[in-house]
């Protein structure tokens, strides 16, 4: 049967849609880590997920995955059907967790173009072990045990009818979600489900594994079977994945309907459709009573099942779009912004006497649509935090049970939504976050945290929420907190810090102390921290995004990180300056203030550095045309503008000399053939055609502060 289709065009959306159920399955396993057991939901839920990859993988002839989600439903079958008691659940836990890893594992050397070879064999023992020990207790608890759960090789898609007096006849429709990939596995799933317990079974479209575009027949008319079968309705819709499914019409019908394939108005009542949204499935909406020809036997040549051909049609509204197209669409956006800044800006229309009363007109409206475009890129772009949540759900579980801690993983917010960049740059970041509240924030031993009135239990809060164009993401926990003296000696011990005394420091300062590279409060090397990186690395990745890092903590009752990042990379509000002949874009978030000052405002040292005081407070000045060595730029304090930029809570004044004007800029990068520039994070295109620098703020301040 393999021969008959095209496995490569079946390779992406399994790997995909595999990866989408895995994803389901650790949510559910890591939200009832705690609990005493799953409920008869969560069973279903995992039973199904496994029976699904079970036969994706057996198509496409991974059989390493196929036999270890198979002996992990076996597991689950075992479950819904005996329901006992005394489950061990967390090893029940651990077990699911190393069948996502090994599958995970597997799919990844697919993706890499290698082969799926890993060896399942000591896996299956220990899925085999369980196994065998639940069913002891099924025995012993007086339950009687279910029939195997039996995997057979699917050689034909059609059950000879064998005709018995408690038969039950039924006309099923599923309809997909219009984004559901692979339908056509997923009508493949529900017959082979069904066989296990059909006398008789007609479905169309009946290539559902020799033709791929029947896929795009079921999704536009959903996918029809006709089932003979001992089962009751609760039964066969147990057996058949509703994951993808919008709604079933499911209705019973009579012997001779079902073996003629017609169906006559009156002769039955109005098919119940069965809505699988985010609700219970129940009663959707009633059906117009069937006329006779929509439904009609297929003459079938010899040895092949008959179908059922349905004149229907449903109309598909949603698709999957790569992510290469979408990231080649933002790029041509930013084109059409510069584009507009080119035409609004062109000096030709600097002309006096000029009537520009309908280029105005027609530019305004240009500009509205340019906006509204870019509004609906960026929302196509925009993906919430969930998955990366969910990772962090299992770190905090792998982490916390190899350390012997008793820790409890809060999340809020996780539906926030940043640019998909934005989320690849600040995964290993909050691994990292997450991964230093377990190991260095929560306390070793309980009775520590109970001296201090706290629970024996430590807890860990991940939040997101997005205010004034940003995206905040913090980890907090309630653990022993920092101490502001032992950052101190460390830092100073290490030669990190100058010979300076604490009271020169503020808090914060003394803080990020631990983001220095090789910085490390642990004494001991462990698989998770003691080697001095880490945070040196999480600060580098935010700054890179223009992040930043903030931290704050007490004593003996925690500490909380927060990443602040922005929600896009691609398109920044910014302010042009112009320093001698050229143009500097300061990014508007920045930007604190902007002020006129006198020579006598100035600080100089005698190594030549220069401060400013501003009622009563001592910055960091840099001169932009002297640093960067410009020509015919303002050198007088007084004819300039200075401005005070801010960025992780620390400023610095520079000094420009005029403003120009404010307005988005596409982020460009600096080309590889130009010199890095320290202080200068990227450039971009002018409405003139001209190039302006971008200011690298967390440069200039780290490299002030190093002075």
């Amino acid at each position: 049967m393999a021969e008959e289709f095209n496995i490569d065009g079946m390779l992406d959306m399994f790997l995909f849609e595999s990866g989408q159920l895995l994803e389901k399955l650790e949510g559910i396993i890591l939200e009832k880590q705690d609990a005493e057991c799953f409920d008869d939901a969560d069973i279903n839920e995992i039973f199904r997920i496994m029976h699904t990859i079970k036969g994706s993988s057996g198509i496409l002839m991974y059989d390493n995955i196929m036999r270890t989600s198979h002996k992990l439903e076996d597991v689950f079958y075992y479950l819904r059907e005996s329901q006992p008691d005394n489950v061990p659940h967390l090893e029940l836990v651990e077990n699911v967790l190393k069948v996502s890893d090994f599958i995970n594992g597997e799919m990844d050397k697919i993706k890499n173009g290698g082969d799926a070879d890993g060896d399942e064999g000591e896996l299956i023992k220990v899925l085999d072990e369980f196994l065998n020990r639940i069913k002891g207790e099924i025995k012993d608890q007086g339950i009687r045990l279910p029939k195997e759960n039996k995997h057979e090789e699917p050689s034909q898609f059609y059950i000879v009818p064998v005709a018995s007096e408690g038969s039950h006849f039924y006309r099923i429709t599923i309809h997909y979600r219009n984004d559901t990939q692979m339908s056509n596995i997923r009508a493949y799933s529900a017959t082979y489900a069904l066989k296990e317990v059909a006398e008789d079974l007609l479905y169309t479209p009946d290539d559902i594994i020799s033709n791929e575009e029947s896929s795009d027949v079921i999704l536009a008319e959903g996918f029809h079977m006709l089932l003979q079968t001992k089962s009751l309705k609760d039964e066969v819709l147990g057996l058949i994945d509703c994951s993808e499914a919008e709604h079933i019409d499911f209705e019973e019908i009579s012997s001779e309907e079902f073996g003629s394939g017609l169906v006559t108005m009156g002769r039955i009542e109005s098919p119940v459709a069965i809505d699988l949204g985010e609700e219970d499935a129940g009663v959707r909406e009633e059906k117009p009573h069937p006329v006779p020809g929509d439904y009609v036997v297929k003459t079938k040549e010899t040895g092949k099942g008959k179908t059922l051909a349905k004149h229907q049609s449903k109309q598909q509204s949603m698709i999957s779009v790569n992510v290469s197209k979408m990231d080649a669409l933002m790029d041509l956006i930013g084109e059409i912004v510069i584009a507009e800044a080119v035409v609004l800006q062109n000096p030709d229309l600097n002309v006096p006497g000029l009537d520009l009363t309908n280029f105005q007109k027609a530019s305004a409206q240009l500009a509205k649509v340019t906006t509204e475009l870019q509004e609906v890129i960026m929302s196509m772009r925009m993906m919430p935090l969930t998955n990366t949540f969910q990772k962090m759900r299992r770190i905090v579980f792998d982490v916390s049970r190899k350390l012997g801690k008793d820790i409890e993983l809060e999340v809020i917010g996780e539906d926030t939504e940043v640019d998909k960049n934005i989320i690849e740059h600040i995964s290993d970041p909050l691994m990292h976050l997450v991964r230093n509240s377990v190991d260095h924030g929560i306390e070793e031993n309980a009775d520590d945290r109970i001296a201090l009135g706290k629970p024996a239990k430590g807890k860990i809060i991940l939040e997101a929420k997005n205010e004034g164009g940003k995206v905040y993401v913090s980890v907090k926990d309630d653990g022993k907190g920092l101490s502001k003296e032992k950052l101190y000696d460390k830092a100073l011990a290490n030669g990190l810090i100058e010979n300076k005394s604490m009271s020169e420091f503020t808090d914060k300062e003394i803080y990020r102390f631990i983001t220095l590279p090789g910085f490390s409060t642990k004494e001991e090397v462990t698989e998770y921290s003691g080697r001095g990186v880490g945070m040196d690395v999480v600060v580098k990745n935010i700054q890179s995004i223009g992040g930043r890092l903030d931290i704050d903590s007490e004593e003996g009752y925690g500490s909380e990180m927060t990443l602040a990042i922005p929600l896009t990379l691609a398109i920044i509000n910014g302010i042009v300056v112009q320093v001698g002949n050229s143009s500097f874009v300061l990014e508007t978030a920045s930007i604190k203030e902007f002020v006129r000052i006198g020579e006598d405002s100035i600080i100089q040292e005698p190594g030549g550095e220069e401060y400013i005081v501003l009622r009563g407070e001592c910055y960091p000045f840099i001169r932009l045309g002297q640093r960067y060595e410009f020509e015919n730029c303002q050198t007088k304090v007084e004819d300039g503008v200075v401005v005070v930029l801010e960025h992780e809570g620390s400023q610095i004044c520079v000094l420009i000399d005029s403003l120009m004007q404010e307005q988005e800029i596409v982020v460009k990068p600096i080309p590889s053939y130009v010199k890095k520039v320290r202080g200068i994070s990227g450039c971009t295109q002018l409405g003139d055609g001209s190039i302006a620098l971008i200011l690298d703020i967390a440069s200039l301040i780290e490299e002030e502060e190093r002075r």
